[in-house]
């Protein structure tokens, strides 16, 4: 209920033009995995070890520099393996990313641009995005529809 309510108050301030930021403490990721749920606020995502990307993309101009914890990094702490993993936005967009994206020089949980925390209303507090320059896998229709922004929320599927 309370992530309904902290949800409604994100995109009220989106419509006010207000461009959020997270706050010391507030959990920026719910991860759900084997019927347990965990929380991550930036200082827990920041303890996994960040990891920088430097790349254009297709939404921003120019070279863009990346720091956020590796997809890798945090299926690895969860201990998952196999399976999906369901991404959803706080707008409740949804995707789905195979595991096997899930990749050392892969995508990351992008906390920050150009050495910036990144609000909500530019694509933050989370963007799962890929080294789209590293490698032409990485520039199709299928990988730049994984890289969902606003990310609030990811589930484990078996």
């Amino acid at each position: 209920m309370l992530a309904r309510i902290q949800t409604f108050f994100i995109a009220l301030g989106l419509v006010l033009g207000l461009g959020t930021s997270a706050q010391a403490g507030d959990t920026l990721l719910t991860l759900t995995y084997d019927g347990e749920t965990r929380s991550f606020d930036r200082a827990a995502l920041e303890d996994l070890g960040l990891e920088v990307i430097e790349t254009t993309t297709i939404w921003t101009e120019g070279m863009q520099t990346f720091e956020g914890v590796s997809l890798a990094r945090l299926v690895q702490e969860i201990g998952a393996q196999d399976g999906k993993l369901l991404a959803t936005a706080i707008n409740d967009y949804t995707v789905e990313i195979p595991m096997a994206d899930a990749v050392e020089n892969g995508p990351i949980l992008a906390m920050m641009l150009n050495g910036a925390e990144m609000s909500v209303r530019a694509k933050g507090p989370l963007w799962i995005v890929y080294p789209y320059d590293a490698n032409a896998d990485y520039r199709t229709e299928v990988i730049y529809s994984r890289s969902i922004w606003q990310l609030d929320r990811i589930e484990v599927l078996q």
